[in-house]
């Protein structure tokens, strides 16, 4: 039986400090993020409430969004948020493991579906790039909770690429 971890989280979290523009440098692969360039902005919706905007640009060009919202159920562990993007789908573990506020952010999701588990994970930052000392510190937190860092892929972040997303 293989179950999520129960990885520590940002102690204090703060989700105002946390709002505004994240890049995507790194990420387990998944079938709903297929683009490059991606970013995820987070507003405040109302009070207790996070605003989800997630943009990609896909391979033909067009940009593709979609829009939810992240609200925290834990006053203990504010890091823990839910978040949702369809109206009758099952909210979505957003775990926030480690942030600094302005240059990264450690995202990790992990649903139990019986005999098997379900994880993501990312490597934001504030910037299109992160330094590779960076990079490999949050890797090796994830690897530390069993995340097999080897299947990450890297996000492509160039300028001149993605000049379309910030038109």
């Amino acid at each position: 039986m293989f179950s999520c971890p129960k990885p520590a989280v940002q102690k204090n979290f703060d989700a105002a400090k946390y709002l505004g523009t994240w890049y995507e440098i790194e990420k387990l692969p998944h079938t709903f993020q297929k683009g490059e360039c991606s970013t995820a902005t987070y507003s405040l919706k109302s009070p207790g409430v996070v605003g989800v905007l997630n943009r990609e640009l896909l391979a033909d060009g067009t940009i593709n969004t979609i829009s939810g919202s992240a609200v925290s159920k834990s006053s203990s562990e504010p890091a823990k948020l839910l978040v949702s993007f369809f109206e009758n789908s099952p909210p979505a573990p957003y775990w926030v493991l480690s942030t600094d506020y302005d240059s990264y952010s450690l995202v990790y999701s992990c649903t139990d579906l019986g005999v098997l588990h379900v994880e993501f994970a990312w490597i934001m930052s504030r910037q299109p790039t992160l330094p590779q000392e960076t990079i490999r510190e949050l890797s090796n937190t994830l690897s530390s909770i069993g995340v097999n860092v080897d299947k990450m892929i890297t996000t492509n972040q160039d300028a001149a690429y993605c000049s379309a997303m910030h038109q």
